[in-house]
């Protein structure tokens, strides 16, 4: 009797004891662990490599003290948590301040070295942050129930913060993702699709350890499998690509002309600032080209036709015939010839979208589009090729020429010179060309120049004005405060031409500096290069660019360079070797890719497999650091999975007292390790000495106080005698077996 009492561990005995059962060090080490990889996600960015490390270490440390504190003892859990936030805060500030004092040490930093002595602050700066962080969160979920929200929140917000940029759309970013992936040349969004699934797994895990733990191997395997499955939806639909907008409202899946007419696109210039940034599109130069007039203009529509409130995109298929408004299937040749061929120069670029877009864009004068091979589709939302006729006009070949064209119809001239109607309009440009000098008094493009110079001159451009919701956005801009953004200017300068006779229109597209192509052959667009523009057009010359440039600003609209970026997704435009693959696609050939189906199949029943061996293996472990309180539970779990394995199972609607019974003969030693289980199972009457025939049945109650190495030498022999009875190649399939927990009852 003494000798089984001795066995027994008392309840206050063991919530008084400072150790940790290997049950709870398990999770102790897998909370830690998700805490930490959230610091270092955190804190990546921001420090270097070694206070991040510094500060997972930190982070890991103090949840394994924390979990070791016991209720009812530890004069941590009982602090409340306004004092203890004000210790961790005081001591986080003792050591800002101390290891302020030693980067200020010139000592210190002659004798250890300038880089050592910063790595070694941040390193203790970090270590120091994240384990009061680590404290206060576990402090939380020890004392309220509602804790371990906390934990969670941090977790997800870890990752959100870390990889918001390149949700918007930078694919680059965070850099020190994008960094490491474009060294090597790798597509970032391979690495981050990584990092997101084990962000979703922590997520899962940790949620699930504060309750039902015990089926934590189960939801693992569950989600992993999900995550799988992502890659595979990832390989037939593509990936998830933002929305984006810019000033113009540029990008979306709305046809060009789909807007009613009493839109504004003065009211798309109240765009998110944050997404200015984001990656649009990439062009590949097949040709070298260098604009005399430091930017490339790539048009994608324009607004030509009054509408009686403001100029919008044409519904009159007479005009803006240079404009494609579908993306090509087939070789496509612009409708309207580009004059003056000898002044001009053709140049073939490659586009890959990498946001929708309403319609393809061209250089300047496209006269040709047509498809061109995807090589990457989970990158790439369309490719095509375009041929365009750039200009390189010299000023003489400017001035002295007509305005408006000889083959066009009285209707078209009209409804290129259409305007509101608004006398202010062509009193204040026949004002700002009567100091031309005489020769230049009639020419069209000197009255536009002067005009453009003017707005240069006086124009404010700011993002933030009060003109949008105004009859007349660009009267109440021109006439006003002259504080606006490219769409006033453009409208502006548009409506002061045609008052003076000369056709225009308001080009809408990008404009990117010449400078950002870094002396490569490929030129990122990003969002913030959305811009719109005004265009004159002259006789034998076509459209001509005349784009007022403010001097005055008050918006900093400039962009951090992304060359590695540029680089990197000029190659993957420039990779040709899916040519065969698109030619087969326009052939009629199935578009599946069942090489790549067929790998990623694999890999879903490869990660199935291994999660149920996962399972298998975590099930039978348990029996090994189970605590006292649960070892009668996974020892006779252990011994059914081991029957399942080799086909036995317990029938449907047999107790497991007549499964013992029913196996008695053959093997007894599964009927003692049942009757063990059953007497110490709670709310279980069942009195082993009733159901025991001459077995071992130990004490009264023999379950609670079975030790682990009776539990140990029970299932070891119940592993002998199904091996004595069965044959070799039925011993072989159940040590194989991933699923006998699966059929376990």
């Amino acid at each position: 009797m003494s000798n089984a009492m001795s066995k027994t561990i008392h309840p206050t005995a063991l919530n008084n004891s400072s150790a940790v059962t290997p049950g709870k060090f398990t999770q102790s080490l897998i909370r830690g662990s998700i805490l930490a990889m959230a610091c270092w996600v955190l804190s990546t960015p921001l420090t270097t490599v070694s206070g991040s490390a510094a500060g997972a270490i930190g982070c890991l440390l103090a949840c394994f003290w924390v979990d070791r504190q016991q209720r009812g003892t530890s004069t941590l859990l009982q602090m409340r948590a306004p004092a203890l936030l004000l210790l961790l805060a005081l001591t986080l500030t003792v050591t800002s301040v101390m290891t302020g004092l030693l980067l200020q040490s010139a000592a210190l930093a002659n004798l250890l070295g300038a880089m050592v002595l910063y790595q070694s602050g941040q390193s203790v700066y970090w270590f120091t942050l994240t384990a009061a962080v680590a404290i206060a969160l576990r402090h939380t979920a020890r004392r309220h129930s509602w804790g371990a929200i906390a934990e969670l929140l941090f977790v997800a917000s870890a990752f959100v913060i870390t990889l918001a940029a390149h949700q918007r759309g930078m694919i680059d970013r965070p850099y020190f993702i994008g960094d490491f992936a474009l060294i090597r040349g790798l597509d970032p969004s391979t690495i981050l699709m990584g990092i997101g699934v084990a962000a979703v797994l922590a997520l899962a895990i940790l949620l699930m350890m504060e309750n039902q733990h015990r089926r934590l191997p189960y939801h693992a395997g569950i989600l992993a499998t999900v995550c799988f499955s992502l890659l595979f939806f990832v390989q037939f639909f593509g990936m998830p690509t933002p929305q984006l907008t810019n000033d113009l409202g540029l990008t979306g899946t709305e046809g060009s002309g789909s807007r009613a007419n009493n839109d504004s696109p003065f009211r798309d210039g109240e765009n998110n600032a944050s997404d200015r940034e984001a990656p649009v599109a990439v062009v590949l130069f097949r040709d070298d080209y260098e604009p005399a007039g430091g930017a490339y203009y790539f048009r994608e529509s324009a607004y030509s036709e009054f509408n009686g409130t403001l100029l919008w995109t044409a519904e009159n298929p007479d005009l803006d015939q240079d404009l494609v408004s579908q993306f090509p299937s087939s070789p496509v040749d612009v409708s309207a010839e580009v004059p003056a061929p000898e002044l001009r120069r053709r140049v073939t670029t490659t586009i890959g979208l990498l946001a929708p877009h309403r319609s393809p864009f061209g250089l300047d004068a496209p006269v040709r589009f047509e498809p061109a091979p995807n090589p990457n589709s989970l990158r790439f939302r369309q490719t095509y090729t375009v041929e365009s006729l750039v200009p390189e006009f010299d000023f003489p070949d400017l001035v002295g020429r007509k305005a408006g064209s000889t083959d066009w119809s009285l209707q078209q001239w009209a409804e290129y010179l259409e305007m509101p109607d608004d006398p202010r309009y062509g009193e204040f440009a026949r004002q700002l060309t009567a100091t031309l000098r005489p020769e230049f008094a009639d020419d069209p493009y000197a009255k536009a120049m002067a005009i453009k110079a003017w707005l240069d001159e006086n124009g404010i451009y700011s993002l933030k004005n009060e003109h949008a919701y105004a009859v007349d956005p660009a009267a109440s801009f021109l006439f006003g405060d002259l504080t606006g953004y490219c769409v006033h200017f453009a409208y502006s300068a548009t409506y002061l031409y045609r008052s003076l006779g000369i056709p225009a229109r308001v080009g809408v597209g990008y404009s990117v500096p010449a400078a950002n192509r870094a002396g490569g052959s490929a030129l990122l667009i990003q969002a913030v290069n959305g811009h719109a523009w005004p265009e004159i057009y002259l006789q034998d010359l076509g459209w001509v660019i005349v784009d007022p440039a403010p001097r005055q600003t008050l918006v900093d609209m400039s962009v951090e360079p992304q060359d590695s970026l540029q680089q990197m997704l000029g190659d993957m435009l420039r990779d040709d070797a899916a040519f065969q693959a698109f030619l087969d696609d326009q052939a009629g050939t199935s578009a599946i890719n069942w090489a790549l189906t067929l790998r990623l199949l694999l890999a879903m029943a490869l990660a199935a497999v291994l999660s149920a061996y996962a399972v298998r293996v975590y099930r039978a472990s348990c029996l090994g650091w189970a605590d006292e309180h649960t070892l009668y539970r996974v020892a006779y779990r252990a011994a059914l999975d081991m029957l399942a394995a080799n086909g036995i199972r317990r029938r449907l609607g047999e107790s497991r007292e007549a499964f013992a019974r029913r196996l008695s003969n053959t093997l007894p030693a599964f009927q003692t390790l049942s009757n063990w289980h059953l007497s110490a199972a709670p709310g279980y009457a069942f009195d082993p000495a009733l159901a025991l025939s001459g077995g071992d049945t130990g004490a009264r109650n023999p379950g609670a106080g079975i030790s682990r190495q009776q539990w140990l030498g029970h299932t070891a022999a119940l592993r002998h005698q199904l091996k004595a009875q069965q044959r070799w190649w039925q011993s072989a399939l159940a040590i194989v077996h991933p699923l006998p927990w699966l059929l376990s009852r």
